[in-house]
């Protein structure tokens, strides 16, 4: 028995060692485990471009350097035969430099001369190590409903608080054309983790339906020193993150590129403003933008409100600067965060309220995550809705002559909602 005993221990003495002389094996670089680990796709996400209907973005990244990183697109058919069909695109690549002084790899392409209204497959890789398959619809051409989705700041507990938002907002609207965000996507934009977390809560979303999101203040390096124009004062630099991770249309005024950018969808011109940097030069650029808009539904999207809802907060220098262009041109709809409450107005003209059926501007400010602030009675005559500690989502429809409104609790009730219309 004893020796039976000693035979067995020794044993399992050997196979310990020979399993962690195999584990070694497969982790020493250059094995073929750390390679696939290390040109493994992460972080896919499609974006749309200024000519959705044509063309659409994807980026994502891989720990390790690619020798030839690209991506594959075909029409999607019934057929598992995908690779067959595909034709092949060339990636562009940038190293990114993490926090903690690693470094990764960012990709992108853009696939041009798309067919409208058409579903895609696509793939993304190189090394041979490749994603899986993964579909999107090309927008129509012409003026056609469809609905998006708009979130405000998820920033805290992301992953933890902010996942069943996501969810149960793709429950609601899973033929939604895109997701909208409207900046503090995370608290520190420094923090390469926090932007894990932010890929981990939306899952495999934004490999199929394109992400359009714009910068918070918290998408930007801190600066203990004020600046001027009544800017917010404490900001000094967009994360080294955002423009590897995004690839957005490059119309937008010089230095902001890919902060603040418009495209055109169906029928409605969205305008993506950057409310922390270069305020006035947007100011300028989105007098162009407005003044030359054949779409007839517009919507803009900012981080800091124009009519404030959060207690002890006033951004009057944008207000100035921007609502009379909205008066002026005729701006349907303005989508925020930044507040960490709830605030809906009635219609707005020359800062004053309007009758529904007279022109006007509706202000939303929501919040997704679970920071939330005591809201402020400031502008509580331009208000038709104001909550505060409420994680919310909504969908917005938007057809020829009629755009409706619906906000979301993350339990499911209708929270708010309201239609606008046109003649």
């Amino acid at each position: 028995m004893t020796q039976g005993i000693r035979r067995t221990a020794a044993a399992n003495t050997a196979a310990i060692v020979i399993l962690c002389f195999s584990l070694l094996v497969i982790h020493l670089p250059g094995s073929a485990a750390l390679a696939a680990g290390a040109f493994e796709p992460d972080r896919i996400i499609l974006n749309l471009t200024e000519t959705p209907a044509t063309s659409m973005a994807v980026t994502w990244r891989t720990a390790g350097k690619i020798k030839d990183p690209k991506a594959q697109i075909a029409v999607a058919l019934a057929s598992p035969a995908l690779d067959e069909k595909a034709w092949t695109v060339d990636a562009v690549t940038e190293s990114v430099t993490l926090e903690t002084g690693k470094t990764v790899s960012a990709h992108s392409v853009v696939f041009q001369s798309l067919q409208p209204e058409t579903v895609y497959v696509y793939r993304v890789g190189g090394n041979d190590v490749w994603s899986e398959w993964n579909q999107f619809r090309t927008a129509s051409a012409a003026p056609k409903p469809f609905r998006f989705l708009y979130f405000g700041d998820p920033q805290n507990d992301i992953l933890s608080k902010c996942s069943r938002v996501f969810r149960e907002a793709y429950r609601r609207a899973p033929d939604a054309a895109f997701w909208q965000f409207v900046g503090d996507i995370v608290n520190n934009g420094e923090n390469d983790s926090e932007w894990g977390e932010f890929y981990g809560a939306v899952g495999w979303a934004p490999r199929a339906t394109p992400f359009m999101l714009l910068p918070g203040n918290h998408e930007y390096k801190k600066n203990p020193a004020p600046l001027a124009g009544g800017n917010g004062g404490e900001q000094k630099g967009l994360s080294r993150y955002w423009r590897p991770q995004f690839t957005f249309p490059l119309n937008g005024p010089a230095g902001l590129e890919e902060s603040a950018y418009y495209f055109d969808y169906q029928g409605v011109r969205f305008i993506m403003l950057n409310g922390t940097e270069k305020i006035e030069e947007q100011a300028r650029w989105i007098k162009k933008v407005l003044s030359n808009n054949p779409q007839r539904w517009t919507i803009v999207g900012i981080h800091q409100p124009f009519y404030s809802t959060g207690q002890d907060r006033d951004n009057i220098y944008h207000q100035k600067l921007f609502t009379p262009l909205f008066d002026k041109y005729g701006v349907d709809l303005v989508l925020q965060g930044h507040d960490h409450t709830y605030g809906r107005t009635h219609k707005v003209r020359n800062g004053k309220k309007q009758d529904i059926n007279a022109r006007g501007t509706v202000y939303v400010v929501t919040v997704t995550g679970p920071k939330q602030y005591k809201p402020s009675a400031l502008y509580e005559k331009l208000m038709a809705k104001t909550g505060t500690q409420t994680q919310l989502y909504q969908v917005i429809s938007v057809d020829t002559n009629k755009l409706t409104y619906e906000s979301y609790t993350v339990t499911g009730e209708l929270f708010d909602s309201f239609v606008l219309e046109k003649k």
